[in-house]
């Protein structure tokens, strides 16, 4: 794939989002794009065909390769095995931040919140939510539906289900089909972190789960975990393997890209928010320029002095911010 002539015109999620998982491979910067090494030789990639590159265990990565990354809107992840934790993220302080300007506005106003959520729930069940229906309501529905796909798939897979129950304390005490789940939960639980914050959202606020720093990532994850967690951890628990964990991590990694899981969670949470794809807010940009916040004004332009005495000489004349420069990083003045 050639080049883009301008490599920070990247596909937006909507359109492409193509992404890579890397392990075990030396990651060098190769003219404008990079390059991987590993026993096999060189492979040439170009930064303007990715949008997300997933580091699992084994990755160097050089400086020069990072900071080329990074300028053309690459968001880097540095995960576990098979990308089934999210362990941190770099992206380009340039990305547009309205996404999660947009998260947090819907979170901090009690009557939004509950619409996000009941939408989050409504995303769940196969047929719509009745009107007027309380949290209490939907925590005791989806607390039924859960059950009765436990009892399914234990039925299915001839397993004696007593209920979820597990310690971290005593992980090996857990019967098999436990602690597989709480293994496909972790792999569902990297990936919704990682598409979470590539998509310029903030785990952090969620609108069901509330006090820690993944509560949006558990909202999300939970729309899928009856496609993939509880099937995959019944089928692979039912047979106890010795490798028990291992087997349910690549199950997850090949259950996740055969469904093309990462491509879909942006849009249900676009979904979710009530995001409609005409509007602005909801388009991850990554030209986003450099502005200063006014309650009357709204926003005004950065790297100029509100010096009023200069203001009236006309030293100081505030113009348009500039778009970023792909060759050299915005400024903050202050």
């Amino acid at each position: 794939m050639a080049p883009s002539d301008d490599l920070r015109a990247l596909p937006r999620f909507a359109d492409s989002w193509s992404y890579a998982y890397l392990e075990h491979v030396i990651i060098e910067r190769d003219e404008h794009g990079i390059v991987l090494i590993d026993g096999n030789g060189k492979t040439p990639v170009p930064c303007a065909g990715i949008n997300l590159l997933l580091f699992g265990p084994g990755v160097s990565v050089t400086h020069a390769a990072m900071s080329l990354l990074i300028e053309n809107g690459v968001l880097v992840a540095w995960t576990g095995e098979d990308a089934v934790r999210c362990y941190a993220f770099g992206h380009s302080k340039a990305r547009n931040a309205r996404n999660l300007y947009y998260q947090a506005t819907l979170w901090a106003n009690p009557q939004t919140r509950f619409q996000v959520a009941v939408r989050l729930y409504n995303m769940r069940f196969p047929d719509p939510v009745p009107p007027h229906v309380s949290m209490a309501q939907l925590r005791a529905m989806e607390g039924r539906r859960v059950r009765q796909v436990y009892e399914s798939w234990a039925e299915k897979t001839g397993v004696q289900w007593a209920g979820r129950n597990y310690s971290v304390e005593s992980w090996n005490h857990a019967d098999p089909v436990n602690r597989a789940l709480s293994v496909a939960n972790s792999c569902l639980y990297g990936l919704c972190h990682a598409a979470i914050l590539a998509g310029g959202f903030s785990p952090a606020l969620g609108f069901v789960h509330l006090g820690n720093m993944l509560s949006f990532v558990y909202d999300v994850a939970d729309l899928y975990k009856t496609e993939f967690s509880i099937p995959i951890a019944f089928q692979i628990g039912a047979q106890n393997p010795p490798e028990l964990e291992r087997i349910v991590r690549m199950t997850c990694r090949q259950a996740f890209y055969q469904s093309r899981l990462l491509g879909r969670v942006i849009p249900d949470i676009r979904s979710a928010l009530g995001m409609d794809r005409k509007n602005p807010i909801a388009e991850d940009s990554a030209d986003a320029p450099l502005v200063l916040w006014d309650p009357e004004q709204g926003e005004c332009p950065s790297a100029q002095n509100y010096d009023p005495e200069l203001m009236a000489q006309g030293e100081q004349k505030p113009q348009p911010p500039p778009p970023p420069n792909p060759e050299q990083p915005t400024e903050n003045p202050s």
